[in-house]
């Protein structure tokens, strides 16, 4: 029985750059095959999951759109590797394309044979990176992991009390103190005090950073005991 092809979607903006991918990958057949291509984030998420590609090759600059905001919709709507198509030499957000779920980075200006190899590399499950951008990757990894663990320690230093405080504070964040300790069945003064204190544990300064806080951590939903 014959292996299947590996099956590519191309998403770049350049119908040029576009055709010529869909030139070369074909060319490629029956090791792999283009299965469709798309020109913006709307039109790759909507053929990803109708596609089912194996491969993703991704151009970061699509338009006035940065992919590594769309690398986490594809990885949560197929089961695709992403490799990245870039011709900017921005380490930071290569780096971060990678941390957000990219297997690899390809230099638009590497010859064709390239292009194929990467390809190839990351639908058996490689990475197409270079040792030092694995070493920076790792490295900013574990400092992402140490930042987490610190405010997840944080987050446990509050009480039930306070954490539900904290909750009603994002859900409710237009309201009054006053109001909000109508809500909460607790005097205002009981408020601030619970709110003096939930500042202290969280390093934040008053309620609109509290606010903010609550949402990037996922305090604005009901704690789970």
């Amino acid at each position: 029985m014959s292996q299947l092809p590996i099956r590519v979607l191309v998403v770049d903006d350049h119908q040029t750059v576009l055709w010529g991918l869909q030139q070369l990958i074909d060319s490629r057949q029956p090791e792999m095959a283009v299965a469709g291509t798309a020109s913006d984030p709307a039109e790759a998420l909507r053929l990803a999951p109708q596609l089912k590609p194996d491969v993703i090759l991704l151009d970061m600059d699509l338009g006035m759109s940065d992919a590594n905001q769309l690398i986490p919709e594809l990885l949560a709507c197929c089961d695709a590797k992403i490799l990245i198509l870039t011709g900017v030499r921005d380490e930071a957000r290569t780096d971060e394309a990678i941390l957000r779920g990219a297997r690899g980075i390809l230099k638009k200006e590497v010859p064709a044979a390239i292009v194929l190899r990467a390809i190839a590399s990351v639908h058996r499950g490689e990475l197409w990176l270079d040792r030092i951008m694995i070493g920076r990757v790792l490295q900013q990894q574990q400092e992402r992991e140490r930042q987490q663990s610190g405010e997840r320690a944080r987050i446990a230093e509050l009480t039930p009390k306070e954490r539900e405080i904290a909750r009603m504070v994002a859900v409710e964040s237009g309201v009054s103190n006053k109001e909000l300790a109508k809500l909460l069945f607790m005097s205002e003064h009981t408020l601030r005090n619970h709110l003096s204190a939930i500042y202290q544990k969280l390093g934040v300064g008053n309620r609109l950073q509290l606010y903010v806080y609550a949402v990037k951590h996922g305090l604005d939903r009901p704690a789970a005991y």
